[in-house]
């Protein structure tokens, strides 16, 4: 849906998996569209190609990047992608977001999956790293003057926030 809103054309993803998030994402983006997915499990990734190919999408509309996503988003263009979706390990996905608000164009999103980690972001008890690191990661982008964001409680929490 949020690439279907944006008519989305250029989306990063960091943390490939098995392919679902990027089916969905593929789904509401322009026909036209490339999704450049990034993982550090070269098995994710040919997992994920496998699933692009049985549900048809043409090879020309992904490109699949394996890595640590630290080492590969420094090298992506500046305001460049629609939507950046992070999916990946709580303890660096702040370093993930900074690193997509600086290639998301003037009015992209950044999406952030189990932004309340589990339920656990709102209770002020819990202090693993983990989900200091997603609570962190909330408060620096309601803070960030450049992004304008929104917690939304479906799942494990989405949190979505656009370019100004």
């Amino acid at each position: 849906m949020l690439t279907a809103a944006s008519n989305a054309r250029a989306v990063a993803e960091v943390g490939t998996g098995t392919g679902v998030s990027a089916l969905w994402l593929l789904e509401g983006m322009a026909p036209d569209g490339v999704l450049t997915t990034i993982d550090v499990e070269v098995e994710h990734q040919r997992a994920a190609k496998e699933a692009f190919a049985d549900a048809g999408i043409r090879s020309t509309r992904t490109r699949t990047i394996s890595g640590r996503a630290l080492d590969v988003l420094p090298r992506l263009a500046d305001s460049a992608y629609d939507l950046v979706f992070l999916d990946a390990e709580p303890s660096e996905t702040s370093d993930y977001a900074e690193q997509a608000v600086r290639m998301l164009r003037r009015g992209g999103m950044l999406v952030v999956a189990e932004a309340l980690w589990h339920d656990r972001v709102a209770d002020p008890a819990r202090r693993d790293e983990l989900t200091v690191a997603m609570r962190e990661l909330g408060r620096s982008v309601r803070e960030d003057e450049n992004l304008v964001p929104s917690l939304l409680p479906v799942g494990g929490g989405l949190l979505v926030a656009i370019t100004r």
